[in-house]
């Protein structure tokens, strides 16, 4: 143990979406319970600066540029943290956008690039681990960063709720193809967390709604959960800690809520 965090030394990580919010978070905590972070992000110039933050040594964390809707930027990404740091462990699909819309106007072009980026970039970062992981023989944990949102529907987000409620059937069945390889999935569920997508929403949903700021955050995002509170990076970062590093095959393909009691099952 390191403190009171599960040890991930030795372990090479991936987090896509981690030049910022949660998926950087998750990966501060991978290195600060000694894994080595590759921070993946479109913003190359974002992933540079946050893994010479974490290592300015460069040893045990480096940036690497990722558009995870192109299937060469992810093989190649890929294939190079695994090259720099001799295999891949652990994969946090975590990148992500929000677009909100009512059906009737949801743009289709927008509606595929939803898709896109959640679930084919999920699908493509998955295969491209899977054949290191595989090929190494160590086993490896995979992680989807879903929502609440895919477990139950909210008004205006149909290619995100869409979207997440999708990423729970790739990880089970990934589960059930990776555990003869010792390959762990899951999908982390976070409620709304304070971060600059959701702060973009507010006032989007307000307009939307005819509704305060104040409103959508009190009535909207916050009125289902039992303390009106916001889940917070943290939140998230300690419970991805938490099952990257579960030892066995016994806790995988589940889904796990981490949202203030929003939602319970």
């Amino acid at each position: 143990m390191q403190g009171s965090l599960p040890v991930l030394t030795d372990k090479t990580a991936i987090v896509t979406g981690a030049a910022s919010g949660i998926g950087r978070e998750i990966a501060r905590q991978f290195f600060d319970a000694g894994a080595r972070v590759a921070i993946a992000d479109l913003n190359i110039d974002g992933a540079n600066a946050v893994a010479a933050e974490f290592d300015p040594s460069g040893a045990r964390a480096m940036g690497v540029a990722m558009d995870v809707t192109s299937e060469a930027a992810v093989d190649a990404g890929i294939d190079a943290v695994a090259q720099r740091f001799g295999g891949i462990d652990i994969l946090v699909s975590n990148a992500g956008i929000q677009i909100v819309a009512p059906v009737e106007n949801f743009a289709f072009a927008d509606w595929q690039k939803m898709l896109a980026i959640h679930l084919d970039g999920a699908f493509l970062t998955t295969r491209a681990c899977l054949r290191h992981m595989y090929a190494q023989g160590r086993g490896g944990s995979i992680l989807y960063m879903g929502s609440v949102h895919s477990k139950e529907a909210s008004v205006l987000k149909a290619a995100y709720v869409t979207a997440k409620h999708g990423l729970l059937g790739l990880a089970r069945v990934v589960a059930k193809e990776g555990a003869a390889h010792g390959v762990r999935t899951n999908v982390i569920c976070p409620g709304f967390v304070r971060t600059p997508l959701v702060d973009k929403q507010i006032p989007e949903q307000a307009a939307k709604l005819g509704i305060s700021e104040e409103d959508v955050i009190k009535n909207v995002m916050l009125k289902a959960t039992v303390d009106g509170e916001f889940t917070t990076v943290d939140d998230v970062a300690r419970t991805a800690l938490f099952l990257a590093a579960f030892p066995t095959n016994a806790l995988t393909g589940q889904s796990i809520i981490v949202s203030h009691g929003w939602f319970m099952e």
